[in-house]
């Protein structure tokens, strides 16, 4: 035996192993789990929610308290999201599952691909994936390299060539040694550069915390004003100076605003998960909504990464042979396994009707093969203008190559003469029209997406003239622009050509990159698929990156989305939960920033006054459950597929205004009547909860405009539930009925609001613009 196939020793490999010189490294560009957690509970928000929960309990005021299940409960939801979502991607790697054939001390065995060791000899065949950096030492391969070059075409190696981990042998054999193990592989290489997190891409998000910024700001100052006033000018005790204090305060802080965020995009998330989509990071749902350009790879993405004859054309059947038998025939017997034998394999199938004498495998230099059948003669399958002259080429070849085909032309021999001079002496038979299948409704996603304004762009290491003509199969609009970004060597030059092309060929990773960035720059929202390595750099770049799950495992690892099934034709549903989320958070928003709004305001005048805040923090925490909570957790729910055209923060906020004007003016009104008739405390705030309910119900009617069955029940019962449940748990609220005295100024209060809100609805949109 040679000593190539020897191998090494169990006294090497376990050397190599002490060494640690073994191929079991994993690069996790994913979050780990102490980062999700930390992420989702180290927050601006929740730190200025426990610190008001704190400072209840040291008073015992554990009643006001319950505000904090909305916190922990919007935690859990984004924590467990995450977690779920990295464990499921962790399990779609399967190349530690995979095993290879190794020499070892003389005998050829299986062995994991992850317990690989330098200097390990291995044999490697037609469909196998490179496990580790390989040298070649002996044998004939062809590699595909699309997942670490982008590139589709086919590489030929031999002696002393170099295998990357990550490509994948197509044709022939080889027996290489490892040369890199574990982080020191090439693709491993790319994948670390991956590993910075990418912050969040929402809107809602940042606008949330924009939001909680600005009340850490006054936050502290106003709640140590109102605490001291109540306390020492007031003299209202401790308990009931920290209860009221924290009453202004929590209103401040939009929470149920942030667990509808999450309720919202978790549930657009399962929903997306029964269509084969795996969301890893939620907020990515939300930024797709607001892609305006989308960059599309070629291979794997467009297309299903096949080959598949779409046409045979017969052309001589005067040798008196069917074209069925010798295809059937030369399956049978072929060895060969590259993606397009197998596309011939896929459609004829494999049947004997002769008898083999000999065969000649196909091969990138000679761009043919060829095979020996008894009572027949030779027949030749390959590269036309390798088989006949230029001239002699068949007018079906040259259109079908015109508009992007592959063709092979299928010629016969009759005499037995040697089989390299058989193929110079053919007569063609029928040629094979073999493409990359363009994906099922890829014409209708493209179209989809164009009509929706969303920019295409194809981006693929391949020759740009291909790209350009699966583009044009694939119903891309503008496929005709395309260029060959190989002629352009620099950054700048890169970036100066993004607006001219739809098409873009001969892509290297770091052009990508370029070109992802250029668009951003153009304050352009991108998002980005991509299956390999080399889609890794752009795919960071991009506010959205979306991964195939046949791509590689680091791609899958980084990306925002993972299309389980590999298939981009699915990205319009993800479009619509996008849609849908950021539709109808910002429809029902001014719901929660009402209370942010008035808190704020009448902190203000409590301050100058020095009267206490009128409202605690468990009649804040009701009117969070019924009022905000449950109307709008099921309106999140409606269908709604609008482009989004309005900013989040500023909509809510002008939405939000009317109904916040008129909770102060009630409030105000309430306390110059109960000062002019003498109502006690305990009337006074009644008097003034009860408005606060009513025209919180006002903002939830509206919403519910226009009306259907189910927004009628949602507001008629949210309204005589509120009220409801505020006289059912009395005690707890701290309030009474309305008695015969405050009944009337009540009835009379609601009806001038009505009229109030109608007059300032209207004034607002005039000025700002309709709030449709």
């Amino acid at each position: 035996m040679s000593k190539k196939k020897t191998g090494l020793t169990q006294e090497e490999i376990q050397a190599r192993i002490d060494a640690q010189q073994v191929n079991d490294y994993v690069s996790d560009s994913s979050k780990s789990t102490k980062d999700i957690i930390k992420d989702n509970v180290f927050t601006l928000f929740n730190l200025l929610n426990v610190i008001i929960a704190i400072c209840l309990a040291l008073v015992g005021a554990y009643s006001n308290m319950f505000f904090m299940a909305i916190i922990i409960l919007n935690v859990s939801i984004g924590t467990f999201q995450e977690i779920r979502a990295k464990n499921l991607v962790a399990k779609l790697s399967i190349m530690n599952e995979e095993e290879v054939h190794v020499y070892r001390e003389s005998a050829l065995v299986l062995v994991p691909t992850n317990q690989l060791v330098l200097g390990d000899i291995v044999k490697l065949s037609a469909g196998e994936q490179v496990p580790s950096d390989m040298i070649v030492l002996e044998g004939h391969v062809e590699v595909n390299e699309s997942l670490l070059t982008g590139e589709s075409d086919l590489i030929k190696k031999s002696e002393d060539s170099d295998l990357m981990s990550g490509s994948y042998v197509t044709s022939g054999q080889c027996i290489a040694e490892v040369v890199h193990v574990g982080k020191d592989n090439y693709a491993m290489k790319i994948a670390e550069e991956a590993k910075i997190h990418k912050p969040i891409m929402s809107e809602l998000v940042t606008s949330i915390r924009k939001v909680a910024k600005f009340t850490s700001y006054i936050i502290v100052p106003i709640g140590l004003i109102l605490f001291l006033e109540a306390f020492f000018l007031r003299e209202a005790g401790l308990k009931t100076s920290v209860v009221s204090s924290a009453g202004a305060l929590l209103g401040m802080l939009p929470k149920g605003m942030v667990l509808l965020i999450s309720i919202a995009l978790a549930t657009a998330v399962a929903k997306l998960a029964s269509k084969k989509v795996l969301v890893q990071d939620m907020y990515s749902v939300e930024t797709l909504a607001h892609v305006d350009v989308l960059c599309l790879d070629k291979t794997g993405t467009i297309t299903q990464g096949n080959m598949v004859i779409t046409d045979v054309i017969e052309l001589d059947s005067s040798s008196g042979v069917s074209v069925l038998p010798l295809m059937e025939t030369y399956v049978y017997h072929s060895t060969d396994n590259n993606l397009t034998m197998q596309a011939i394999r896929h459609h004829y199938g494999a049947k004997k009707h002769y008898e083999m004498t000999e065969v000649l495998s196909f091969s990138s230099d000679r761009k043919w093969g060829a095979m020996r059948l008894e009572g027949v003669g030779t027949v030749v399958i390959g590269a036309p203008e390798r088989l006949v002259s230029e001239e002699d080429i068949p007018t079906s070849v040259l259109a079908a190559q015109e508009e992007g085909s592959r063709v092979l032309l299928i010629g016969l021999n009759r005499d037995y003469c040697d089989m390299e001079e058989a193929a110079t002496q053919i007569t063609p038979i029928a040629i094979l029209v073999i493409e990359d299948a363009i994906r099922e409704n890829a014409n209708e996603t493209l179209a989809y997406l164009d009509q929706e304004g969303v920019e295409l762009k194809v981006i693929s290491g391949d020759n740009p003239v291909t790209v350009s003509n699966v583009a044009r199969r694939a119903g891309l609009k503008h496929y005709e622009r395309f260029i060959d970004l190989s002629t352009i060597h620099t950054e700048e030059g890169t970036k100066k050509v993004v607006d001219d092309y739809s098409v873009f060929g001969r892509v290297s990773p770091q052009q990508k990159k370029w070109l992802v960035q250029a668009l951003r720059e153009k304050k352009h929202v991108v998002a980005m698929t991509g299956d390999g390595v080399n889609d890794i750099p752009a795919m960071k770049e991009a506010d959205c990156s979306i991964a195939m799950a046949e791509g590689d495992n680091a791609t899958r690892q980084m990306a925002n989305l993972v299309l389980l099934n590999s298939d981009f034709t699915t990205l319009p549903d993800v479009l619509f939960e996008g849609r849908r989320v950021v539709n109808n958070v910002t429809k029902v928003a001014s719901i929660f920033f009402i209370k942010t709004i008035y808190s704020l305001v009448l902190s203000l005048i409590c301050i100058i006054t020095a009267f206490g805040f009128p409202f605690i923090p468990i009649q804040i925490t009701l009117l969070d459950l019924a009022i905000e909570g449950y109307p709008t957790f099921f309106l999140s729910f409606e269908s709604d597929k609008r482009k989004v055209t309005t900013k989040f923060l500023p909509t809510a906020l002008r939405r939000a205004l009317p109904n916040a004007i008129l909770v102060i003016l009630n409030v105000v009104t309430v306390h110059i009547i109960s000062q002019k008739i003498g109502l006690n405390a305990v009337d006074t705030t009644t008097l003034m909860y009860y408005m606060l309910i009513a025209v919180s119900s006002m903002a939830v009617i509206k919403t519910c405009l226009p009306f259907n069955p189910m927004r009628v029940f949602l507001a008629v019962t949210t309204t005589v539930g509120t009220f409801v449940a505020a006289m059912l748990f009395k005690s707890l609220l701290e309030i009474s009925w309305l008695t015969s005295t405050t009944l009337p100024i009540f009835v009379v209060l609601v009806l001038i609001s009505i009229v109030l809100k109608l007059v300032l609805d209207k004034l607002i949109t005039g000025r700002i613009g309709s709030f449709n």
